[in-house]
Order: structure tokens, then sequence, then C-alpha cells
């Protein structure tokens, strides 16, 4: 253990510069910095609200001393807390730091692989959502990476294994969330909801006639009695999505590898059965090798003409190019995604104007009170690591 001291008058230009919080920036001393998972003491000035670098200052307050179980560093806390409404209390309290400064949060929602190491240095947990984490890169304060979601592809799990890293996700914060997206998606299908609103904005009130004879060019259905595939939908977010559509009286068909037929819930069939059966594919599954362009061309061909994609897990598991090409040539009705192999699109991406894809920007887990669970339930991970009883831990 390394005894260090630092006294500054002012928030110090290089801490600004990088994007670090004002409880880092206020630090005035330093008693003890730890490597390891311990006790550090601390002296600091604290306020009562996490801001970002460049933002006014709040009413600053000496504290007593505070002691420290260990330090965490969100690396890209602007992806979470893009709206400033987001608390990280419970996470400094599980820390043993209620003032504040046990939790670094940067603002900024991509960094490089380079960054997020620099910006470890010092601290027992990292904390990162949807950002490339390169394990080698990473000081050997590291002892736990906490992913801010539910999939964990952007992280070598294998060599943070090697080097003694413990990696833990949060698989259930967004299962409502989500789920309610599908069924959003779904309604919104069966009655051209958006197409008719898009055309309203645009000035025509055809749909408004006496007759309604403005509403012929837009495709209107109940969904009772229409299929629904969920391909890997045996997890929390499949089953309710399940749920719900069995209670808008949907057939529902399932495929995984693991997927087993449940009664009153769903029948599990083969990858092409459902493909061909479903008036809606729902994707359910995480993204890995064995899954990244599951949805290519050969599957897209086996559809109904009539049937749409819809996407709420990862961008990848679908080949976007086939899908695009099968969109253009209208293979398939329409597809509905949340999440796109490059997010966002590419500026020239043909999905940005066409009219038979909803495209919305991954909102599935981004309403604040889904948000806010996440960030307690990282909280209860940490907490967990800290009492040597980890929870949530994923494996290579």
């Amino acid at each position: 253990m390394t005894r260090v001291a630092v006294a500054v008058a002012s928030p110090p230009r290089a801490a600004v510069d990088r994007g670090a919080t004002r409880n880092e920036c206020a630090r005035v001393s330093v008693g003890v910095v730890c490597s390891s998972v311990a006790s550090q003491s601390v002296s600091r000035r604290s306020s009562s609200r996490a801001t970002f670098a460049g933002e006014a200052l709040d009413t600053v307050v000496m504290s007593s001393s505070v002691v420290a179980r260990a330090r965490a560093c969100v690396v890209n806390a602007r992806r979470l807390n893009f709206d400033g409404e987001l608390s990280f209390d419970e996470l400094n309290r599980v820390l043993g730091d209620v003032s504040g400064g046990a939790v670094t949060t940067h603002d900024d929602a991509s960094p490089s692989v380079e960054d997020i190491a620099r910006r470890c240095v010092g601290h027992d947990v990292l904390i990162s959502k949807e950002v490339p984490v390169d394990v080698t890169l990473l000081p050997p304060s590291v002892r736990l990476i906490c992913e801010a979601g539910t999939g964990f592809n952007n992280i070598d799990v294998s060599e943070a294994k090697k080097r003694g890293i413990l990696v833990c996700n949060v698989p259930t914060y967004s299962t409502d969330a989500v789920a309610q997206l599908v069924l959003s998606f779904l309604h919104a299908s069966s009655l051209g909801l958006c197409e008719q609103y898009a055309a309203l904005r645009a000035g025509c009130r055809d749909a408004f006639r006496d007759d309604f004879s403005g509403l012929k060019r837009y495709e209107m259905y109940e969904l009772k009695g229409r299929t629904i595939g969920l391909v890997g939908g045996t997890g929390a977010i499949g089953r309710r999505v399940a749920r719900l559509c069995r209670e808008l009286g949907m057939r529902v068909l399932c495929w995984s590898r693991s997927a087993k037929t449940e009664e009153g819930l769903w029948e599990a069939v083969g990858f092409d059965a459902l493909m061909m059966e479903s008036d809606f594919v729902s994707i359910h599954c995480p993204l890995n090798d064995s899954t990244r362009g599951l949805i290519d061309a050969r599957a897209i061909g086996l559809m109904k003409p009539t049937a749409k994609i819809i996407n709420t897990a990862r961008g990848a598991v679908i080949n976007e190019k086939d899908l695009i090409d099968a969109l253009e040539t209208k293979k398939i009705a329409g597809a509905c995604l949340d999440v796109q192999e490059t997010e966002p699109p590419v500026e020239d991406s043909p999905l940005w104007g066409m009219v038979n894809v909803y495209l919305t920007p991954h909102i599935g887990w981004k309403r604040v009170e889904t948000r806010q669970r996440l960030i307690d339930t990282v909280a209860s991970n940490v907490a967990a690591f800290l009492d040597s009883e980890p929870v949530n831990v994923v494996e290579p």
C-alpha cells in the first residue's frame, strides 16, 4: 500500500479536460490509495448531487473524514445519465462513502479503450455501458467490471478471468420496458399508426374524411389470431413478451437451443418453421459467434411477404444488408428496429428513409425508471462483490 498526499486549491486542469466529475475535481486530500478492494480513508469537499465537468458548481460544503470500501469509475456515464435525472447515491452508499466521492463519472458516451484504462487507475470497480473494454489495458487496481446492462459482448470475459477480474451484468432490469416496446411495435404495426401520424404531420387529412376512404392505404388488423415467433425467447424478456401476446390472443412460437413447448405459453418449433409461420418475428437472443448474422437472406426468404421483423436485442443478430435488400424489394412487409448493426446507423444507411421501417434509438432501456433500476442493481452487484458473495457473474 502506498501513501500519498495531494493538496489542490482548485480543480486540476487535467481532471476537467478528461471529463471527470466535480466530486473528483474538488478532492482536497487523499489519505490512502489502495490497489485492492479495501477500506480507503478520504477527506474531501463534496456536494449534494453529481454533475459533470463544465457545469456550474453547487454550494460545496466540507465533510468530515469518510471511509470508502472501494472506488468505482463509471467510464461513460453520459450513455446512462444523458438527462441528468439519475442518482448514484445507492452506489456511493454500498461503497461506504455517502458524501459522493467514491464514484467517479465521466461525461461522454463512447470513450476509447485507452481512455477507459486511464480513467480506471486507482479504481477497484469499472462500470461500463455498451462500450468496448480492452481488458489487457486495464490497471491492476481493477478487480470487478460491471456491465450496466444485459449484453456483455463488449468485454472479453475469458481474458478478464485469466487476469483475475470478475465480470457481472444486470440481466433483468429492463424486462418490462423492453417487452412493452415489443408490444408497442405490434400495436403500431397493426394500426398503421406511425404512417397515419406521418401523413397527418405532412398535411394529409384524407384519413379524416366522412367516408374514411383515406384509410384504405393503411394496414389495420387485430392481433388476435396472429402468430409471433420468438427467436431465442426463453429468457426473461422473451417470456414476458410471450405472456403479453397470449393475453392478446396471439399464437406464440419459440425457437432456441433449449426451448421446449410450455402449455399455455408457447410452442417450441424449429428455426425454419418459426420463420415460415410467423406474422411477426421478434429477436431475443444474445449476440455471440453463433447468433451473429443469424437472420440472413436465407432466413428472411422463408418469411411471409406480409410478415415483419422486430429487433430489440442486438442489431448484428440480423444481417443488415440482407434485411435492407428484402425491405427494398418488399420480400417482407417491414421491420421494427430498436437496435441496429451500427448505432446509430451510418449517415448514408437506407434505414433512415425507409417507409416500411420503424427506427428507434435503442430506447427499450432508456426510460428513467428503468435506468435508475439499472444503476441501483449495479450497486447491488458491487455490494455482493465486496461481501465476497458475487452475483450475476458471467462466464466465458
